[in-house]
């Protein structure tokens, strides 16, 4: 498997279509999965919904004219296989067959602290819609506006949507507001 840096350095020459695509991969690539991470809850699932993304947008190289917006698509494509691989797993445990991220494996347990372990499971227990906006706004920074188009909701759903979910957590964790 090829690292980031040899896909960056294998950009090709100038005018190679799919030169934009590599650059999103080698600058945002991390930040993606790393967003996917928090909004489904494990590594695998959150590296897999990532690539899938980029190999969907490989293939549409030809219509992909605009650069500037190639990151908003890659995150709205990310939460949205987010979204589809959440209900799949709604589905198996429907099924009776749960499914046990691995996120707390002995490795992770050791990287994250106590509190960090704690935010993360009292976000998983958020409603979908609350951890995205909750992921989008705080671990990437973005505003209302720019959340609103990658969820394809109104900001002022956004904005709502946030102040519940701060509410929320703040619940979940024990703290006063």
């Amino acid at each position: 498997m090829e690292t980031e840096e040899a896909v960056a350095e294998g950009a090709g020459a100038e005018g190679d279509p799919a030169a934009p695509l590599i650059a999103l991969f080698a600058d945002h690539h991390v930040a993606l999965v790393r967003m996917a991470l928090l909004i489904v809850g494990d590594r695998p699932t959150a590296e897999d919904v990532v690539q899938e993304v980029f190999i969907a947008m490989h293939g549409r190289l030809e219509r992909l004219h605009d650069h500037d917006r190639m990151l908003p698509y890659a995150r709205k494509a990310v939460i949205n296989r987010c979204r589809t691989a959440l209900r799949r797993r709604k589905l198996a445990e429907r099924l009776h067959r749960h499914y046990e991220p691995p996120v707390w494996s002995a490795e992770s347990a050791v990287l994250l602290d106590e509190e960090h372990r704690q935010v993360l499971h009292a976000l998983r227990a958020l409603p979908d819609r609350q951890r995205e906006v909750l992921v989008l706004r705080f671990y990437l920074g973005l505003d209302h506006a720019q959340i609103a188009e990658v969820t394809g909701i109104s900001r002022g759903t956004v904005k709502s949507t946030s102040s519940r979910a701060l509410a929320a957590l703040a619940r979940k964790l024990g703290e006063e507001q």
